[in-house]
This record gives C-alpha cells, structure tokens and sequence, in this order.
C-alpha cells in the first residue's frame, strides 16, 4: 500500500509539472525510440492493456505486470515500421524467475533505418555514397510482488543513437503499480511512469567543419555547439476488467489514459478474446489509439495512432505448464503506411494467475 500512495503522488506532481497538453511542444523531444512497442500481444489492442499485461511484454507498457511472469519467458520479434520507410526493428526479451516473488527481465531492441544517400551544401542530390543510422535499446527490469493484489517494477533503460560520425546516449527510467481486485480478480488498475531521464545531447566528428581562408591558405576546423533535446516522458493511466464466460471462454476490456509531455494526449481502448480449445489456444485482438485529429491527415500530429488488430496462437505443452506462441499484429499509421509485427514467445511454466 505504500508503494501505491508513493507513485500515486509522484504520478500528481509529475503531471502537474510535466504534462502541460501543450502542442507547442509536439516534436520537441528526442530519442522517439522509446515510444515503440516492438512486441506483438500488447501492440496487437493498440497498447491499452496497462493494467491487463503481464509477463515480458509488460516492460513496455507497465513494468509490474513483469512479477506475474512464469518460470522463464523468452520473446523475439520482428517489425516492419511504417512501410514505406524501410524501418526494420528486431527485440529480443528474456524473464527470468529469481524466487517466489520477484523476477528479472532484459530486452534489447535494435532499429535499422536503412541506408540514406550523404548530401552536403555542395551536393544536396547526393552522390557520395550512402550512411546507416541506428539505434539501440536495452531495458534492464525489476518486478516484485508485494501482496497477493498489488506487484510493482522499475525498468531502466540505456538507449544509443546515430550514425558513424555523431551519436547521442542516454539512460531512462519507468515505474509502474499493478492493482487486482474482484472476486475472480477480474478487476485491474495500473499506473506507470514511462521514460523519465536527463536530457541527451548528440557528439561526434560530424559536427566539425573544415574551412580554408582563401588569403592565409591555412585550413581550420570548427567544432559545432549541439543543443540538449529531451525524452518523451509519459503517465500511462489503465484498467481492465475480465469477462469469465466459461472455464474454455474469456472476454477482457481495456483502457488507457496516456498523458504525453511531448505530443497529444491518447485514448487507447481494446479487446482480446481468448478460446481455450485445449490443444491450441487462439487468441484475437482489436484496439484503437486515438487522438484529436486521428481521422484527418491535414490534422493529425502522431503515427502512433488509429485502429490496430493481432492475433496469438499458443501451442501449451509438458502438463498445459508452458507453452510456444506465435503473434502476429497490424498497427494503422496515417501517411506512412501499416505496421507489421511478427513474434515467437517461449513460456516454460505460467503465471500464477492464468
């Protein structure tokens, strides 16, 4: 109980302070990278399932949901982001049990953004060859179960951007509260605090430029000031609540807040259901990520936003104790095309509540 009032009232001042809704800010932040949910389960209902998520996938939408993991859990997934940018994004997410009460977890996600032809001042068609930026995540997580009703976690995260000549590092942190209640614990509430850091600042080569004085002849080189640029911190507010329509059946509803310091505030609802026919279980998903503006492309301000839709199929074996899952999910980005995500998740014994 503790732990809730504490993140409660750091979730009252962060708000206050931080979340101002102003759309003055939108495109102000940096390091976009921590926006993007790279899994297939959670991104397939349009990442409202904060309060609902548990396991491996939950270091990205609220990190407590990572303490109803099973013994071991372990995740790779492929995106294709926005089709028409040639984005590809590949994660890699272990969960590892380390008593009765808490687990740890590491993901890593990798972007490559292909290759873009070099242009200078004196060659803005290009012709000089091409770069390959990148970037790269890793998420270092703690979750613990308190009680039989409330888990929390913190995550840390260490990201790296750039290309050969000029990078940026920095270091961000989430903190996130899971409450259940109901009869059937049915009912679920959850609060997190996403990429929360000092700001990051680009370096390297690229930022030096060689003139020559055309009298002196003499060459010089001149390094360039680079301004810090902030992360894009967000509260994510959730709930959930689950249908039980039979012991093969089970319908959940989600919703959640997202209070965005650098762009919009969202709205993101969704469902999954879940067919329990013993030798598979299928799983379907829909959500929708909305936002002021979402419907018209001269209006709309984000690509993370719109309807979405996923699907799991999972393979239970030795008892109905673990399983092998394949995922699958679309995600809608105005202007820029789908996105497409394809997952394999191993679980070698389940959570305590599933």
């Amino acid at each position: 109980m503790k732990l809730k009032l504490t993140l409660l009232s750091i979730a009252t001042l962060f708000s206050v302070n931080t979340f101002a809704g102003n759309e003055d800010r939108i495109g102000a932040a940096g390091a976009t990278q921590l926006l993007i949910n790279p899994w297939g389960r959670t991104s397939g209902w349009g990442n409202s399932a904060g309060a609902h998520v548990k396991g491996l996938e939950a270091m990205q939408l609220n990190v407590a949901g990572l303490a109803l993991a099973g013994k071991t859990e372990i995740s790779f997934a492929n995106t294709i982001w926005m089709q028409s940018t040639d984005i590809n994004i590949n994660t890699f997410g272990l969960a590892q049990r380390v008593g009765e009460s808490s687990v740890l977890g590491i993901s890593i996600m990798s972007t490559n953004y292909g290759d873009i032809p070099v242009t200078t001042t004196e060659l803005p068609e290009g012709g000089l060859g091409t770069f390959s930026p990148s970037s790269f995540l890793m998420n270092l997580a703690y979750a613990r179960e308190f009680s039989a009703t409330i888990t929390g976690g913190i995550n840390i995260k260490i990201m790296n951007e750039g290309s050969s000549n000029a990078r940026a590092t920095g270091v961000a942190f989430d903190a996130g509260v899971r409450y259940v209640t109901g009869e059937n614990d049915q009912i679920k509430i959850g609060l997190a605090l996403k990429n929360v850091g000092p700001p990051m600042k680009y370096k390297g080569d690229g930022f030096a430029i060689e003139t020559m004085n055309p009298f002196t002849e003499i060459s010089t080189t001149t390094e360039q000031r680079t301004a810090n640029f902030e992360l894009p911190s967000l509260i994510n507010i959730a709930a959930a609540y689950d249908f039980l329509i039979n012991e093969n059946n089970k319908f959940t509803l989600a919703g959640t807040f997202t209070s965005n310091s650098f762009q919009r505030d969202q709205f993101r609802v969704g469902g999954e259901y879940g067919l329990n026919a013993k030798k598979i279980m299928i799983i379907l998903r829909a959500g929708l990520a909305y936002e002021k503006g979402i419907f018209s492309d001269s209006e709309t301000l984000s690509a993370l936003s719109g309807p979405t839709a996923g699907v799991s199929l999972d393979f239970p074996f030795g008892n109905n104790e673990s399983s092998l899952g394949v995922d699958y999910a679309y995600r809608t980005a105005p202007v820029l095309g789908g996105i497409h995500t394809v997952g394999v998740t191993l679980k070698l014994g389940n959570s305590e509540d599933e």
